[in-house]
């Protein structure tokens, strides 16, 4: 598929020392995500622990777990949980885990797209960028889950259409499938294939032929097996209808709550806020396909890169919210294409013996983007203290206080004991180790302009009384909530006189003047030490021992 010549592909790197290089990016990442690993985790991270937390505990999701992802990042979290431990550090070894394997996925793709060296820019820009707190790369998020299968499917695909051998196209369609799992988005890296295979068969006249029709059925049945597979265990599990409200229906409302007026101010400040780091890696990109076009050495391979790019990109943008960390989504193949620069640049310099002096300056350009990226970051990367980060990166969020809360709801009760977070902080439960009376992990579906949010409400409230969770935790944080100017507010009235009628408050968590999380248990009325105190722990009048540690 590769028309270029083979000094183009190999570059002037020996296998080895192109593997030593590869190192180097995988020993780099290491260091700034072990040195971070005890990040406290935020919400989302949360949402994933805990539901995979459940699933150890043979707890399918959406039983306990009310969210609109689809599970594989739950199942995800699960393996990796059992792997490396139920707690902040093993979360973060995890997504070291995942990272490492997709920088080499991408150091593969991009070597098997454009030759080695382009493999190897591309393998450190993606690396570098994966770490970046504009993207919010150093929590778990599950669109790191996304790439990791849709980089090694593509790969597949690539040597499907080289070997045209059926188990190729079956098991690219398998993790593309496994893509969409993780993550609704993932569809568009399966749309992506769909498309440039429909696309290279109209070109080719092919489209009609039984071998494509043949090619397009087996890649189908290998994306669709996932989806079936998870179809099936909702199924049985007896949460199906749940399964498919809360992952499609509600997921068609809050994915159409937001409009392209709305949302694009949300892109343009990414743009703002990344530009100083993005903008030399956008130079060469952009040079390199200039290069490319104006010398007419496009080939299948660039529109290839091109076209994953702007699935990416379609990827990224669904339902117009731009948040920081759905720009993970489009880093792969950003770097294939920063990959492609340096080397078709590099490659066009060389033809001309006036400038083959020249020829390092897009290398050294390269180098010195990075090393800009890197000096840029270094006080996340190298300075800050993982809750110095935690509160760099969450200004207003109580993700510095949940982990004391999880502490003293889990010192206070036994392993059956209900709790209940009033709030989307999932990761109290995650921390407290406790199942939770309610599957609203999250309370920000209440506060949404859509049908159902006032049965919303009643349900979360109905589901409380019925449990009586021995412990509430109020959450007294905007942040949790997003309330807006169309939001139902009875939920908080039913809550204080629900709270009110049943329940003590017996301790309140938050940060103190140096920074530290602190829970108090006496004076209660009066906090001086605070600025706030977002996280409010109630116990259940009837219980009367709140001593019990219970058997820990």
């Amino acid at each position: 598929m590769n028309n270029q010549s083979d000094q183009h592909r190999t570059g002037f790197l020996s296998f080895r020392s192109s593997w030593l290089i590869v190192l180097a990016v995988l020993l780099f990442v290491s260091f700034v995500r072990l040195r971070l690993a005890t990040t406290p985790l935020e919400r989302d991270e949360g949402e994933y622990a805990y539901a995979g937390q459940l699933i150890l505990h043979g707890i399918p999701p959406y039983e306990l777990a009310y969210n609109m992802k689809l599970p594989g990042t739950y199942y995800a979290y699960a393996i990796g949980m059992a792997v490396f431990g139920q707690t902040i550090e093993g979360v973060h070894r995890m997504l070291l885990a995942v990272n490492l394997l997709t920088i080499v996925f991408v150091f593969l793709l991009g070597k098997k797209l454009f030759g080695t060296t382009a493999g190897l820019v591309s393998c450190a820009g993606y690396g570098l960028m994966s770490l970046s707190v504009l993207v919010q790369g150093l929590a778990a998020h599950a669109n790191h889950f996304v790439i990791l299968f849709a980089v090694p499917a593509t790969l597949l695909l690539l040597e499907a259409l080289e070997r045209k051998e059926a188990r190729f196209w079956f098991f690219s369609g398998v993790l593309y499938g496994l893509a969409f799992l993780m993550k609704q988005q993932g569809i568009c890296f399966c749309a992506f294939a769909v498309f440039y295979l429909t696309g290279k068969a109209v070109v080719e006249k092919t489209v009609f032929s039984g071998a494509f029709v043949k090619t397009l059925l087996i890649f189908t049945v290998g994306a669709i097996l996932p989806f079936a597979f998870v179809c099936l265990s909702c199924a049985v599990a007896g949460d199906f209808s749940r399964f498919i409200f809360w992952t499609f229906i509600y997921a068609s409302w809050y994915a159409t709550g937001v409009n392209l007026h709305t949302g694009f101010p949300y892109f343009l400040e990414h743009l703002r806020d990344s530009w100083p780091v993005s903008c030399a890696f956008w130079f060469i990109a952009v040079t390199g396909v200039s290069v490319a076009a104006l010398s007419r050495c496009f080939n299948r391979n660039v529109v290839f890169a091109l076209v994953f790019w702007l699935f990416s990109v379609l990827g990224m943008a669904i339902g117009f919210y731009f948040r920081r960390h759905y720009f993970i989504l489009l880093l792969p193949a950003f770097a294939i294409l920063i990959g492609y620069g340096v080397t078709v640049t590099t490659a066009a310099l060389c033809e001309h013996k006036m400038l083959r002096i020249g020829k390092s300056v897009p290398f050294i350009v390269f180098l010195l983007a990075c090393g800009w990226a890197t000096i840029y970051q270094a006080s996340f990367f190298f300075r800050l203290s993982s809750a110095e980060v935690c509160q760099n990166l969450y200004q207003g969020n109580p993700f510095m206080e949940a982990p004391v809360a999880g502490k003293f709801l889990y010192d206070h009760t036994t392993p059956d004991t209900r709790i209940a977070v009033f709030g989307s902080e999932p990761e109290i439960y995650f921390y407290a180790r406790r199942r939770s009376a309610m599957g609203y992990i999250y309370t920000y579906s209440l506060m949404e302009p859509h049908p159902a949010a006032s049965i919303m409400q009643r349900e979360m409230s109905d589901e409380i009384e019925t449990n009586h969770p021995e412990y509430l935790v109020a959450v007294r944080n905007e942040l949790s909530w997003l309330p807006n100017r169309y939001s139902k507010l009875t939920i908080f009235d039913w809550f204080e006189n629900y709270s009110k009628n049943n329940y003590r408050k017996i301790a309140v968590v938050g940060v103190s003047p140096n920074n530290k999380a602190v829970l108090i248990e006496k004076n209660l009325e009066h906090l001086p030490q605070f600025a706030e105190a977002p996280l409010e722990i109630y116990v259940r009048i009837s219980n009367t021992n709140l001593s019990a540690a219970g058997n820990n």
